[in-house]
């Protein structure tokens, strides 16, 4: 069935979901920032919100439409990242300011420059509202984008913003030139270090190794397509925060995902290694060289702990 979507955020994101909306014969009804005027106005007859503003510009904009969104419309919000001050994931601030919107989150290995381009990819769908889940997967899902669902929204936006602080250690390891060896043991280091973070917030185990989490990490950690990632490479080259940083287009949200994980740990008392090395980095604290073998000093330890960190019991 033919949707009228209100979709806020036309940036590189914003723009692709409006292409692949339309080409599955939806209709589409964009706001932006940059173009101004109020927001609400896109919602005139829609059935559908979706939200693909970035994490920043999120906390401003929800309190704007609290009194617009009437109750029970559903509300894909597809930003990922945490918001530093308050630590909410995007569904949490919606859920913050418009309790009235029944909330999904859209999340998964998807570069925007990729899907542009026609090719195909997959991303899941989640919410606690299982049925509407599975009628917009059967709705919004087309021969370019395949469509699937689970019920942890929370792990799945978790993991879908961890991922990007993972992804920048894994472009500083390419950019020291370390090799596939190393990244290879970053990246199953970060895999682990994200399950820790989900299962201490109230993710489920098995989201992390879905779409939305080692689906996405595969898709980024590799792929100069991400800004994450490039952004990670070019400190790992020598460069500064801010002008690693100026090398990518778009906002790198991994940078205040980084603040936002390491505060979440302390409060929480679990530890994200890898990610209070990345802070360090940011904060100029460390260089790229010393925060490598920082992690590589650390405890030897039986590698079936890895398991029981993110969840896996022994048999």
């Amino acid at each position: 069935m033919a949707r009228t979507i209100a979709l806020l955020g036309l940036g590189l994101w914003g723009q692709c979901l409006a292409q692949l909306f339309r080409s599955s014969g939806h209709q589409v009804q964009g706001w932006s920032r940059r173009s101004g005027g109020d927001p609400g106005a896109c919602l005139s007859g829609a059935d559908l919100l979706v939200s693909a503003v970035s994490m920043a510009a999120l906390p401003g904009l929800a309190p704007q439409l609290s009194s617009v969104i009437p109750p029970g419309l559903p509300l894909v919000s597809c930003s990922k990242g945490i918001a530093v001050d308050t630590l909410l994931t995007p569904l949490g601030i919606w859920n913050q300011f418009c309790p009235q919107a029944r909330g999904l989150a859209l999340s998964g290995p998807n570069l925007s420059a990729e899907l542009r381009q026609g090719l195909p990819a997959a991303t899941v769908l989640s919410s606690r509202h299982t049925g509407l889940a599975m009628e917009l997967q059967h709705g919004l899902s087309s021969q370019q984008l395949r469509i699937y669902c689970n019920d942890d929204p929370r792990g799945t936006e978790l993991a879908g913003a961890l991922k990007n602080t993972m992804v920048i250690a894994a472009g500083v390891s390419d950019g020291l030139g370390l090799g596939s060896n190393a990244k290879a043991s970053l990246l199953c280091r970060g895999l682990s270090e994200m399950g820790v973070a989900l299962r201490a917030l109230g993710g489920q185990p098995q989201t992390l190794y879905g779409l939305a989490g080692l689906g996405d990490l595969l898709a980024t950690a590799n792929s100069p397509l991400s800004r994450n990632y490039r952004f990670g490479l070019e400190l790992g080259r020598g460069k500064t925060p801010a002008a690693a940083e100026a090398c990518c287009e778009g906002t790198v949200e991994g940078i205040p995902t980084t603040y936002a994980i390491v505060a979440l740990a302390e409060r929480h008392n679990f530890s994200v290694p890898i990610a209070q090395q990345v802070l360090l980095l940011l904060e100029q604290r460390t260089t790229a060289t010393e925060s490598v073998a920082s992690l590589m000093e650390r405890d030897l330890r039986p590698e079936a702990k890895l398991a029981m960190e993110v969840g896996f019991s022994p048999q």
